[in-house]
């Protein structure tokens, strides 16, 4: 990665920093999805971290790996060869930088979008880099992942008994949901030594402004969260396992039951992180306020209501790390 490297050098001050995590995250929550008490360890997981790891999740440990080696041949390519892939518009390649408001990172990723069928009709285009195979692949994984993720949505919806079991997976179903996927690489570092015992951030703090997000990486270290007492942790990799994060919109759904989850990723010395990412997003359209069937007698709404096509515009006109529902709460009057 001469190019990373070189970018690195010249402009050290433009990549940001953060001190060593005082401890490892030993605490997160394990769902196993085959055990009846699943559900209830997923709710009050979402309600303390927004945070929950999951295994026996049905994905044979054969075709990760293929999907992620295949990814690793397209990052493995010349820089020209994958830069035909990009700028990420907002499908496509992206190298350093994230998003168009200034945030930088020790990263490069491809973004697809989350539908099957524009995947494979239009990725040639946005993508000619991109091999047969790694389309292919990320097809059948997203389809999978969305699976999974409206099963545990549901889960979700019986343990709050909310009346209609599909309330929240139904959204994602929809096949106008705007869900996206992502794959990220973060080459390892070999100027670490420079920063004098600080940590590079690779992907900088943020939230993820969909109703969920589910990742999936080798087993490099660099994931982190941010716990409701802002100290930040080290989420041990595991190659064999889901993370889930709670996202924005889920949060403004069950009124702030739910916590939103800060993260970031940290960038390696010595060791290249893939990780995949599936984001879980409603339809444009779709109208993101809190559920009826949740609210208690008497309590009103933590925020306005909105459109996810508001509040994506709204977030992405926004840096990485800033909280973008603050301009969405009641309490925020102009």
């Amino acid at each position: 990665m001469v190019a990373l490297s070189q970018l690195f050098l010249d402009n050290l001050s433009i990549i940001r920093t953060c001190k060593p995590p005082p401890s490892i995250f030993t605490e997160i929550p394990i769902v196993d999805l085959t055990k009846p008490d699943a559900k209830t360890i997923i709710v009050q997981a979402c309600k303390e971290f927004g945070f929950f790891k999951v295994i026996n999740h049905g994905f044979s440990m054969e075709f990760l790996t293929q999907l992620e080696d295949e990814a690793v041949k397209f990052f493995k390519l010349t820089q020209s060869e994958k830069d035909k892939s990009g700028p990420p518009n907002p499908f496509g390649y992206g190298n350093k930088q994230i998003g168009p408001n200034g945030d930088v990172g020790w990263v490069e990723y491809l973004l697809f979008c989350r539908n099957p069928e524009l995947i494979s009709q239009n990725s040639k285009v946005i993508c000619p880099g991109i091999s047969e195979t790694l389309r292919c692949l990320a097809n059948e994984y997203v389809s999978a992942v969305k699976s999974m993720v409206c099963k545990v949505l549901e889960m979700i919806a019986e343990e709050l008994q909310i009346e209609a079991r599909d309330t929240l997976s139904k959204v994602i179903k929809d096949e106008r949901s705007d869900s996206c996927f992502r794959l990220n690489h973060y080459p390892p570092c070999p100027h670490l030594g420079a920063l004098s015992g600080r940590n590079l951030i690779g992907f900088g703090e943020h939230t993820d402004p969909q109703m969920i997000s589910v990742g999936r990486s080798n087993n490099t270290s660099g994931l982190q969260i941010c716990l409701s007492n802002g100290t930040w942790v080290s989420v041990p990799p595991d190659n064999s396992s889901f993370f889930f994060n709670v996202g924005d919109s889920l949060q403004v759904m069950t009124n702030g039951r739910f916590k939103s989850v800060k993260h970031r990723v940290l960038a390696h010395d010595s060791s290249s992180r893939v990780s995949m990412i599936y984001f879980g997003g409603p339809p444009l359209n779709e109208k993101i306020t809190p559920l009826s069937s949740l609210m208690e007698e008497g309590e009103e709404s933590l925020y306005k209501e909105f459109t996810w096509s508001e509040y994506k515009k709204s977030a992405y006109k926004t840096r990485l790390g800033d909280n973008r529902l603050k301009l969405f709460e009641k309490s925020n009057v102009n």
